[in-house]
């Protein structure tokens, strides 16, 4: 039976997924992770965002991989003392996004899951990973767990992902034209695509 115009996608990996290799141009292992975007939640020096610090990883399965780092300030908290759920979450997008652009670019999130194990109290720090576990078609799938305090901690959380790949045309259509003019992208560019 065809799945429901409106079902999510499935988060399995198809049986004709390959592993992608990483990009030529994307930095090598070991090498740091500039932020994307100098306004993003997720990676930039912004005082309510995430601050997450990546760097390319190793994969012992030899596919592509990020590490990231976050420390977990008062102001990210849900219950009192511990990190709110929801900011895992958001981690765990922003670190599966910053794998899959290792691999190709634009993409978008299709599908996120994320099983919470335990709690992350404030004041801790939290080490994600990431990994691109297969792609097939314009889909990308994707892995990651947190640790607590070390990169071998406790397993705080798990997630996986269904990354997209999308034309330019995508956020001319959708962002703001102020966001994308303070980007370079003329007034003409915009009103063409919407058009």
């Amino acid at each position: 039976m065809p799945a429901s115009p409106t079902a999510s996608p499935s988060l399995e990996l198809p049986a004709d997924a390959t592993l992608p290799e990483r990009h030529p141009n994307a930095p090598g292992v070991g090498e740091r992770i500039p932020p994307h975007s100098e306004v993003c939640f997720g990676c930039a020096d912004v005082p309510h965002g995430l601050r997450l610090e990546f760097r390319v990883a190793e994969d012992a399965a030899g596919g592509v991989a990020v590490s990231a780092r976050m420390v977990l300030r008062a102001d990210q908290q849900g219950a009192p003392g511990l990190l709110h759920g929801g900011l895992l979450t958001a981690a765990f997008d922003e670190v599966l996004g910053s794998v899959v652009a290792l691999v190709t670019r634009p993409c978008v999130t299709a599908r996120l899951e994320t099983d919470f194990r335990r709690p992350m109290p404030i004041g801790s720090t939290l080490w994600l990973r990431g990994r691109v576990d297969g792609r097939a078609g314009r889909k990308l799938y994707v892995s990651g767990s947190a640790h607590l305090d070390a990169e071998d901690g406790p397993v705080v959380g798990t997630a996986k992902a269904l990354f997209l790949k999308v034309g330019m045309e995508h956020f001319l259509r959708n962002s703001r034209p102020e966001d994308l003019e303070a980007l370079g992208v003329s007034a003409e560019q915009i009103r063409a695509a919407r058009s």
